[in-house]
């Protein structure tokens, strides 16, 4: 299926990991402006090879400067008429039990997992106004959607927030052609999964209990986003897509 893109500019945020780096790749392949931000900049190379993307560096949880860089690129192009929030953080080591997280730690995994999300709404949303079109997805998780006795609370609730959050944001913006959808990946090969290099082991078991007997790319959240902010997904919004090889549909 071929898809089409009626929007002409992108911002993705989390841009230099895995999944953000994916789906800046495809938006640039499909002649669309991206613009990149992250705390860290991709590979040079990268930018060689997708020269519709520009990258800035900004902290998501900094709204000055989030906002000034966003202000400039739309300036520069008229419109902004997608967002990718792939933005978050996943800290195993200092991420546990509600009864025993730091409280700092669990404000700051907030800070940079959900309120990212609500200042990228609150700079974004008006401007898509403007020209009364834009779509929205956001990255969660399968951790939002249970609990664990080996948890990563923190994680897992601002994760379960976001969808509740994207949905309130399809609501509200629905009469301006604003979409907003949210996907939940399962286990997937980025750098956030570092455990993995160190114990290939595990990653092996893991794949056992997955239906698909693989742990997911990248590619696959990127290629589940890009449907979504495409034209064939336009009667899509407040909803939320699954991408974990069949794992939370296991008994």
């Amino acid at each position: 299926m071929q898809l089409n893109f009626k929007g002409k500019s992108a911002v993705v945020s989390g841009a230099s990991g895995g999944m953000g780096l994916e789906v800046s790749k495809s938006l640039s392949k499909s002649g669309i402006s991206v613009l990149m931000l992250d705390v860290k900049a991709p590979d040079k190379s990268f930018l060689k090879k997708n020269q519709n993307c520009v990258f800035k560096k900004v902290d998501v949880t900094n709204l000055k400067k989030l906002k000034s860089e966003i202000d400039y690129f739309y300036k520069k192009n008229k419109s902004i008429d997608y967002l990718i929030n792939t933005t978050g953080v996943l800290w195993f080591d200092k991420d546990v039990s509600a009864v025993d997280i730091q409280n700092t730690t669990w404000d700051k995994v907030f800070e940079i997992n959900l309120k990212s999300m609500m200042y990228l709404s609150k700079i974004i949303v008006p401007l898509m106004k403007r020209n009364n079109f834009g779509s929205m997805v956001h990255i969660s998780s399968i951790d939002a959607l249970s609990g664990d006795d080996k948890p990563q609370d923190a994680y897992g609730a601002s994760k379960a927030a976001m969808i509740r959050l994207s949905k309130s944001l399809a609501i509200q913006f629905a009469s301006n052609n604003i979409r907003s959808n949210i996907i939940l990946p399962g286990p997937i090969e980025t750098g956030m999964q570092k455990r993995w290099k160190k114990n290939p082991k595990a990653k092996k078991n893991l794949e056992k209990f997955i239906p698909l007997n693989r742990v997911g790319k990248p590619s696959d959240i990127s290629n589940a986003c890009v449907f979504l902010l495409s034209d064939e997904a336009s009667y899509i919004t407040g909803t939320e897509i699954t991408v974990d090889g069949g794992l939370t549909s296991k008994p």
